[in-house]
């Protein structure tokens, strides 16, 4: 199996980068930063990538890098015909690609278990210290990093990224509803360190969600709560510390901060008027998407979009909006079939191992739980988040991918079909394989 993986120095060289996008070192030291180190880094992975194609080269046939490339190959055969070619082949490619570099890195450097949860640790420990980070400055000294206005006419503090990083308030609510998945599945059923370290961070994840007045965030925390809840064996007792959980936080909350989670549910509240305007603005996304419904105004045209036709340069709030909008109908129709191949897989591996009922298989068993409620955390956020040319879609598809292969070939070494190292590669022989394959596709 060894010939089929990549380099050691790929791998770790690639969760530098990793590091290096997250907690952008470019940023905290100005020196490093004039090289372009991001760039660089992209440039180098891609080499490397290249130089040994033949390890991977069996991985492009998943669904998923198909959908992928049919994106790519309408966005490419699109460009012509869009209202605004310039504009996608001078500014807007480069932070496409940036972006879905992901998907083809961690789908082919993630290829053991060892690397997938070395991996997972990086990955979640970046979004944790993201967090952490602005929670620790705003108890020592303040920090907050945004505001919001009020109707009083006056501005309240909410917690955005720390300053060397880029997130705004809304979005470090994203980075907590994506680390919280993860740290449920994977620590609590642990053992009892396991479980402290669970207890200890989440209060603090919780606590600086609630700082950040993110009603987006909120939005994400209940669905994460809801597909948990479903899970559980013990309804009764996680309903009970949902509760006890829900009047601890309502009971931490300023004025401000209950007026603005309230707001949700009540237009009369503060922050009610703002929540109705982001409705009225996603309704006239929608309508400004279907002003061009066949090839829309051209990747990463949103903002251009907005300022020509509705008077106002501010991003789409809404991913879905915001594929109509760039790409028409038919893209928004081929970004949505890529999605849909995300989640078939995760479900046929829930299926597969359940059929198979292999205990062995309880840290796959349990990632699975956490990928599908991530997917579908991630999918209700997107109504209220852009991500066409953001890296959250790519890099969590490059991580189903993976998954998806190591996963398979833990189900036919348990069920003695075949050994692990040919599963993927080798399907006329293995008829598990074969069944799974083509069920996917």
């Amino acid at each position: 199996m060894s010939g089929l993986l990549v380099s050691a120095f790929t791998f770790y060289f690639f969760l530098y980068f990793v590091i290096d996008f997250f907690i952008r070192f470019s940023a905290r030291f100005p020196a490093y930063g004039v090289i372009r180190p991001t760039l660089i880094e992209v440039l180098i992975l891609l080499v490397l990538l290249f130089s040994q194609k033949d390890k991977f080269k069996h991985k492009m046939d998943d669904p998923v890098f198909k959908g992928f490339f049919v994106l790519i190959g309408y966005i490419i055969i699109s460009i012509p015909f869009v209202e605004w070619p310039g504009s996608v082949v001078r500014t807007n490619l480069d932070p496409f690609v940036k972006a879905s570099v992901f998907l083809f890195f961690v789908a082919i450097f993630v290829d053991t278990e060892r690397r997938l949860k070395i991996f997972l640790f990086v990955f979640v420990g970046c979004q944790i210290f993201r967090v952490l980070e602005p929670l620790y400055l705003n108890i020592t000294s303040g920090y907050w990093g945004s505001s919001t206005y009020l109707s009083s006419k006056e501005f309240a503090n909410r917690l955005a990224g720390a300053p060397a990083d880029v997130i705004n308030p809304n979005e470090l609510g994203f980075v907590i509803a994506t680390a919280i998945p993860f740290l449920h599945y994977l620590l609590w059923p642990l053992s009892w360190k396991a479980k402290s370290l669970y207890l200890l961070l989440m209060p603090m994840l919780l606590y600086a969600l609630i700082l950040t007045m993110s009603r987006g965030g909120f939005i994400a925390l209940i669905v994460v709560a809801f597909f948990v809840f479903k899970e559980s064996k013990s309804k009764f007792r996680l309903l009970i510390v949902g509760v006890l959980a829900a009047v601890l936080a309502f009971s931490v909350m300023t004025p401000v901060q209950k007026e603005r989670y309230l707001s949700l549910i009540d237009r009369d509240a503060e922050g009610g008027a703002s929540a109705e305007g982001r409705i009225r603005g996603m309704v006239n996304e929608f309508k400004l998407g279907m002003s061009r419904p066949i090839f829309g105004h051209g990747l990463g045209t949103t903002p251009e979009a907005k300022v020509h036709k509705l008077g106002a340069r501010q991003a789409s709030h809404n991913l879905y909006a915001e594929v109509l909008i760039e790409l028409g109908i038919v893209g928004f129709l081929i970004f949505m079939a890529f999605l849909s191949k995300i989640i078939k897989k995760l479900f046929f591996v829930r299926s597969s191992f359940s059929k198979l009922n292999l205990d062995s298989l309880d840290f796959y068993s349990r990632l699975n739980k956490s990928l599908i409620t991530l997917f579908w955390m991630y999918a209700v956020y997107s109504i209220n988040y852009w991500g066409l040319s953001q890296y959250y879609w790519y890099l969590f598809a490059g991580l189903v991918i993976a998954f998806y292969n190591l996963a398979l070939e833990k189900v036919e070494g348990k069920s003695g079909c075949c050994s692990g190292s040919n599963v993927t590669h080798h399907g006329s022989r293995f008829r598990l394989a074969n069944k799974v394959r083509n069920r996917v596709l």
